[in-house]
């Protein structure tokens, strides 16, 4: 969230004829989403998130929707009338997953968007969003600063520990076993520990140790996918 938020403020403080965009990625599960939504409610920015089988119009419409005005039915006129929105009362625009509009070629309609508004435009994505991006000069050009999301450290995992745990202890052996499988990854911390909870609440313990985990898998963080490994 600190890494996402400097991102921010340094668009929004940028020099004068300084790029206002900018591109924070990552691989999955490290809570970029989560800290998209955190910064859109600190900045009272406007936020999306692309959905795969999205078109033009219906992107146009989502950030519209977001703003609280009614389409044109024209996308041409949509364009205009988010640029004016944003413009006027100086909202940033922040697009989460964003690897679907290189993927798709409508890229291009976000810069359209920031070339008429000039407010910071934040591009969201996967590890590879800043390479996919180099096909689109254009709007690579206009990146001012790019920011890589971090793997969760030890406070990340003792701050999500208090919040989605607070009334069972956890034995130091299991919160070692989990911070090694979660690899970092905020949303495998945020399963193991509900797992957690989960056993501690049907078993009626205020305190969890590694035998009492037993045999269960821990949720990893290692590879992209949703494999699990054995304690």
């Amino acid at each position: 969230m600190t890494a996402f938020l400097t991102l921010m403020r340094r668009l929004e403080n940028r020099g004068h004829g300084l790029p206002g965009m900018g591109c924070f990625y990552g691989p999955s599960g490290l809570g970029k989403t989560t800290a998209s939504v955190y910064v859109a409610n600190e900045e009272q920015a406007c936020v999306v998130q692309v959905k795969s089988v999205w078109t033009q119009k219906k992107l146009c419409q989502a950030i519209l929707a977001e703003l609280g005005v009614h389409p044109a039915k024209v996308i041409g006129d949509m364009v205009d009338q988010i640029a004016e929105v944003l413009a006027r009362d100086g909202v940033p625009l922040l697009i989460d997953e964003a690897d679907f509009l290189v993927k798709k070629g409508m890229i291009e309609i976000v810069r359209d968007i920031y070339e008429s508004s000039f407010v910071p435009v934040i591009l969201i994505g996967e590890e590879l969003l800043p390479q996919k991006l180099r096909k689109w000069e254009r709007v690579h050009g206009r990146i001012l600063s790019w920011v890589a999301a971090e793997p969760a450290d030890d406070d990340d995992f003792d701050l999500l520990r208090r919040i989605r745990c607070p009334e069972v202890e956890i034995d130091a052996a299991l919160l070692a076993k989990m911070r090694t499988a979660s690899g970092g990854s905020a949303r495998r911390i945020v399963e193991n520990l509900e797992l957690a909870r989960e056993i501690a609440a049907t078993r009626n313990l205020d305190r969890l140790t590694l035998e009492d985990w037993g045999r269960r898998d821990f949720f990893t963080g290692i590879t992209p996918d949703a494999r699990r490994i054995s304690a």
